[in-house]
């Protein structure tokens, strides 16, 4: 079953072709990633899948329906959260989305088990612009789904927070899908789309360059582990002779092990008793991201 199907999808304005000709499926429950820097085309393409933008060619159907026009049988089955989200002054977070509930014919009472959902029970009461920027953000959540929406659109939904709000973000977006939703999202952090996302399509200039799982597309690299040891525990010439190890990388007090057969070279190491502090590493999105499109990563 389809959630999402795009088409030979274009928009440009002026001369720059934001969205280039773009095509990808969204199945029913999937947690689905568009990734890419700023002026990737991420955000485009989700406002014409919301109705929001009409594009100039290709095709969009979102629940079976086409989202432009603006369908007003449409709307109520899907919940956004825009990249910036605006709510209303001087009125307190339960305030907020019981506004939200009502737009939908929900009954207000929802909003006091959503708040509790995304963790901002306490903050019932309290103003929006005395909320962190995390609380923010789950009460941006909150509002999308008040009116349990089949189909969840997050547009960066983790910007600008901080590390641990970030995390526990990540574990309110994780049971999204787990109550049978389905989810879209777009981010530039490959981390998050890496532990969240069932398949990431990766953008660039417009186009999509990569669609697949995560794992599948990390190992698609087929890219050599790094295994980083205290380099006070072993010496470079001796990692030398160590079976499997096809390459040293020194920094400082770090000494790095490239090798394409972790298992004995950590078995090696295991030996000589130098696995104190060993740390493993191996492709990752960003690897996957700096291949596909030739340059860094830089968000």
């Amino acid at each position: 079953m389809t959630a999402i199907s795009v088409e030979n999808l274009s928009i440009a304005y002026g001369t720059v072709q934001a969205v280039d000709h773009v095509t990808f499926e969204v199945r029913r429950g999937e947690f689905f990633g568009i990734l890419g820097t700023n002026g990737a085309g991420k955000t485009t393409t989700l406002e014409m899948i919301e109705g929001l933008r009409k594009p100039d060619g290709g095709s969009i159907q979102v629940l079976g329906r086409s989202p432009w026009p603006r369908d007003s049988e449409l709307l109520p089955r899907i919940g956004v959260q825009l990249q910036a989200s605006s709510f209303f002054e001087r009125l307190t977070a339960r305030e907020q989305i019981g506004t939200f509930a009502s737009l939908y014919g929900v009954d207000r009472s929802a909003a006091d088990s959503m708040l509790e959902a995304v963790g901002l029970d306490d903050k019932a009461d309290a103003r929006v612009e005395d909320l962190s920027g995390g609380q923010t953000q789950r009460l941006s959540i909150a509002c999308a789904l008040v009116h349990d929406p089949e189909l969840v659109i997050l547009d960066e939904p983790t910007a600008s927070l901080d590390p641990h709000a970030r995390r526990n973000l990540w574990d309110i977006l994780r049971g999204l899908t787990h109550s049978g939703r389905t989810v879209v999202i777009t981010t530039h952090h490959m981390d998050e789309a890496e532990a969240l996302c069932d398949r990431v399509a990766i953008m660039d200039a417009g186009r999509i360059l990569e669609l697949d799982s995560p794992a599948a597309l990390i190992r698609s690299l087929d890219s050599p582990a790094r295994i980083a040891v205290d380099a006070r525990t072993l010496a470079a010439d001796d990692a030398t002779r160590i079976n499997g190890v096809t390459g040293i990388e020194t920094d400082h007090d770090v000494l790095t092990l490239v090798t394409r057969d972790p298992s004995t070279v950590l078995g090696e190491l295991a030996r000589l008793q130098c696995l104190d502090g060993v740390q493993v590493r191996t492709g990752t999105l960003d690897d996957v991201f700096l291949t596909v499109t030739g340059r860094e990563y830089n968000p």
